[in-house]
């Protein structure tokens, strides 16, 4: 069912290497059953979440929205960006890709790690997000499925 999907995560991902392979600096996460360990020391991580389709990454007053929502995330106490991958954009046709302008999933990436927070990458290809109920019904009717409300 979802073979376009596994090619686009694959993509993504190789496409994350090669742009953060550079400025990346590995670190080394564990659970001690009581907290994280990040690099051996115990982290209470805090999360801010940004969708990055909704806020384009220069608005229209030319103040860039992408910089600013980290940096005030970063500002109140966050220590995470937690965003989804948002798939019906990202292949809004089975087979056709963007990743530009509002899609531009690799700049935003590169702007979270820039200013030192960490990324949580919520995969999907399901988004809890009030998002045309959650993608699911292009992702079914994409394969000939067919979705019952009750």
């Amino acid at each position: 069912m979802f073979q376009g999907r596994s090619f686009l995560a694959a993509l993504l991902c190789f496409s994350l290497t090669i742009e953060l392979g550079e400025s990346f600096v590995p670190f080394n996460v564990s659970y001690d059953n009581r907290a994280l360990l990040i690099n051996g020391k115990r982290r209470m991580l805090i999360s801010a979440g940004i969708h990055y389709p909704r806020a384009t990454p220069e608005h229209e007053s030319l103040i860039l929205m992408w910089p600013n929502l980290i940096a005030k995330s970063k500002e109140g106490g966050a220590d995470v960006i937690q965003t989804y991958v948002f798939w019906n954009g990202h292949e809004p046709v089975r087979g056709q890709y963007n990743f530009e302008g509002s899609y531009d999933i690799v700049k935003f990436v590169k702007l979270v790690g820039s200013s030192g927070l960490y990324l949580h990458l919520r995969i999907g290809p399901y988004v809890c997000a009030e998002w045309n109920f959650g993608h699911a019904n292009e992702l079914l009717e994409m394969d000939n499925l067919q979705i019952c409300y009750m």
